[in-house]
């Protein structure tokens, strides 16, 4: 068995992730951390604007219909609008392990995220890591898709407003991490 080591918890906004050089920077940053002799885990947002315009796209499909005043369903806002972290989490492990580390990538259901059957503005009601924590005993990296979990019912959600910081705080606390960080941008 291992010897115990610190779980830092780093959470990054979509402006860290806008383009492939500043996600490149998130990388590096991530693997110093893990190099360091810490257990890492990262959670992340949409790059750049990409929930706004997956947004906008869904208002487009709802009005070119026949139906007046349609309203995009919420539980296909979840399944569109979750999509935007998913490619954040997938290409981080990519940049990670093209740094010489070794990385792994869940969304939010994959790391035991379970919520209530509200979609578009779950609430967590649980955490149960125990993905993250047999990656971070590999000595991965884990990369978390932030905003996400899925209902008791199976169901994926999103946690609305300020979801991917409360997916960061959930975590800390599930992983009785030592300490959580908010990038809200990175220097280029």
């Amino acid at each position: 068995k291992r010897a115990p080591v610190a779980v830092i918890v780093q959470k990054f906004g979509g402006s860290s992730l806008s383009d492939l050089q500043k996600l490149g920077k998130v990388a590096e940053l991530a693997v110093a951390t893990r190099r360091a002799g810490h257990d890492v885990v990262v959670v992340v947002s949409a790059m750049g604007n990409t929930t706004e315009s997956l947004l906008a796209l869904a208002r487009q499909a709802a009005s070119s219909g026949t139906t007046r005043d349609f309203d995009p369903p919420r539980r296909e806002l979840d399944m569109l609008v979750s999509t935007g972290e998913r490619v954040s989490m997938a290409l981080l492990s990519i940049a990670i392990q093209a740094r010489g580390a070794s990385a792994q990538s869940f969304t939010g259901s994959q790391s035991g995220i379970l919520t209530s059957d509200r979609h578009f503005d779950a609430r967590i009601v649980e955490v149960r890591p125990h993905r993250i924590e047999d990656a971070l005993a590999r000595g991965d990296v884990a990369i978390v898709a932030g905003y996400q979990g899925m209902s008791y019912r199976r169901e994926i959600t999103t946690l609305g407003r300020g979801g991917s910081d409360t997916t960061a705080v959930a975590l800390a606390a599930a992983l009785s991490g030592e300490r959580w960080e908010v990038y809200n941008d990175v220097e280029r």
